[in-house]
């Protein structure tokens, strides 16, 4: 249990294609632990956007703050004005470099044989085929959770992939990574080359690209080990 009313709050940053229901199982393995933790929604239409939406979230958060990150939203944390952050934890989520674009990371790597093909509507706004949560997205969940994550998918703008990245935060905060090996969406060896740079503690798991909800005590695991660093 944690004890401490000075223990710093997680918030919980959901990628593409997700809500914060995302979160859901990691939120009720925090709260029965005593730990405080929210979700921040994003509009998901520009990385500028999504970073004011998050800020506008954490400003409603007393006390200290550690970021988590899924998938795109490692983009949006990085990019946060709020000095009340403490710590970073990636889980496989995307870090761009300063100059650097959503889209470049997220290419990087070669797409696994199972991944979707993606484009935008005629509004610019990108939709992951219902098909693609079961074989790619999340593949180790069941088909009700599945069947869920279809149904209150949220679009990714194509702008949100093009928008140049500030300095992140991770080049002044203390950072971890979960890597995730069986990932069919963000090539595992772009997450290994991104976490190494920015120089995070990193854990890796035999797991899909959605271990917030495939694996969540191994989630827990390490978001309480950032617990007692950040507190120490």
């Amino acid at each position: 249990m944690v004890e401490s009313k000075t223990a710093p709050t997680f918030v919980l940053v959901h990628g593409a294609w997700a809500d914060g229901s995302s979160w859901r199982k990691v939120i009720e393995a925090l709260e029965a632990r005593g730990a405080k933790a929210v979700a921040a929604p994003l509009p998901l239409t520009s990385v500028s956007d999504d970073i004011r939406a998050l800020d506008r979230r954490l400003a409603r958060v007393q006390g200290p703050i550690v970021l988590v990150a899924h998938a795109y939203a490692g983009a949006v944390i990085a990019g946060s004005k709020n000095e009340r952050v403490k710590g970073l934890v990636f889980v496989a989520a995307l870090a761009p470099d300063q100059g650097e674009t959503v889209g470049e990371v997220f290419g990087r790597g070669k797409p696994h044989p199972n991944a979707p093909q993606l484009g935008p509507d005629g509004d610019g706004f990108i939709w992951l085929p219902e098909s693609a949560f079961a074989s790619a997205f999340a593949q180790n969940a069941g088909p009700t959770e599945n069947a869920l994550f279809a149904a209150v998918q949220r679009p990714i703008h194509g702008a949100c992939l093009q928008e140049k990245a500030a300095k992140p935060l991770w080049k002044t905060l203390p950072s971890w990574y979960l890597l995730a090996e069986q990932d069919r969406m963000i090539d595992p060896e772009t997450q290994e080359f991104m976490a190494q740079r920015m120089k995070a503690r990193i854990r890796r798991l035999d797991c899909d690209h959605t271990p917030i909800a495939t694996a969540p005590e191994r989630v827990i695991e390490l978001l309480f080990e950032v617990l007692q660093s950040v507190s120490a």
